[in-house]
């Protein structure tokens, strides 16, 4: 038996990439980290954006994202608080300062440990109104009621993970780009307040957005 409608599944791909690699709040958030950290180390925040991801995905499918949203303080005081966390990192960053920033010259690195960047990515990923409401409206036109959904769910959930960490490389790896070329034009400060910026944005973006 057929775990996914293929010509369901031929539509899904496309949709979801469409819809992840359109800048977002976890993709801004790689992007920052890219120029800060790199790739290799901001691949811990993407562990976390993963799972939060899956978790949004899944609770989503199975109806829990509806009574979230019907009864919303405490998830509200929770974005808020991710929201003004993120927002003070990145006030940091813009001072090159704490573990997010580069060292300038002459100064010893505070590195954020696996745990903190892994932390951060799951709580963006899952404090984010607005994916709660997304994979309500995605998911179910893309599951065929005439075949059993937990494994079209897990199937689901599996190219979502994989579209969305194929997206969170791209990023990345454009933020270690600009990095370099921020290097060249003004020096670490400049690449500091760049990924700072950036970082704000995204702290505002999940508290207000």
């Amino acid at each position: 038996m057929l775990v996914l409608n293929v010509h369901l599944l031929s539509a899904f791909i496309p949709t979801f990439f469409m819809v992840s690699i359109t800048p977002g709040m976890c993709m801004t958030l790689a992007l920052s980290l890219g120029i800060t950290i790199g790739v290799r180390r901001a691949m811990w925040m993407m562990v976390g954006e993963l799972l939060g991801v899956g978790l949004v995905a899944t609770a989503s499918a199975i109806g829990v994202a509806t009574f979230m949203l019907q009864y919303p303080t405490a998830f509200t005081v929770f974005k808020y608080a991710g929201g003004v966390y993120l927002a003070w990192l990145g006030l940091q960053m813009w001072q090159s300062r704490g573990k997010m920033a580069m060292p300038e010259e002459d100064t010893v690195p505070v590195l954020s440990s696996r745990l903190q960047l892994a932390l951060q990515g799951f709580v963006t990923a899952i404090a984010n109104p607005k994916g709660w409401a997304f994979f309500i409206a995605l998911l179910p036109p893309f599951i065929d009621s005439t075949l059993p959904m937990a494994p079209q769910l897990a199937a689901l959930v599996l190219i979502i993970l994989g579209l969305e960490f194929l997206c969170l490389q791209l990023y990345a790896h454009g933020g270690r780009t600009l990095r370099r070329a921020l290097q060249n034009g003004g020096g670490v400060r400049v690449v500091n307040r760049v990924a700072g910026s950036l970082m704000v944005l995204v702290g505002a973006w999940l508290a207000f957005g």
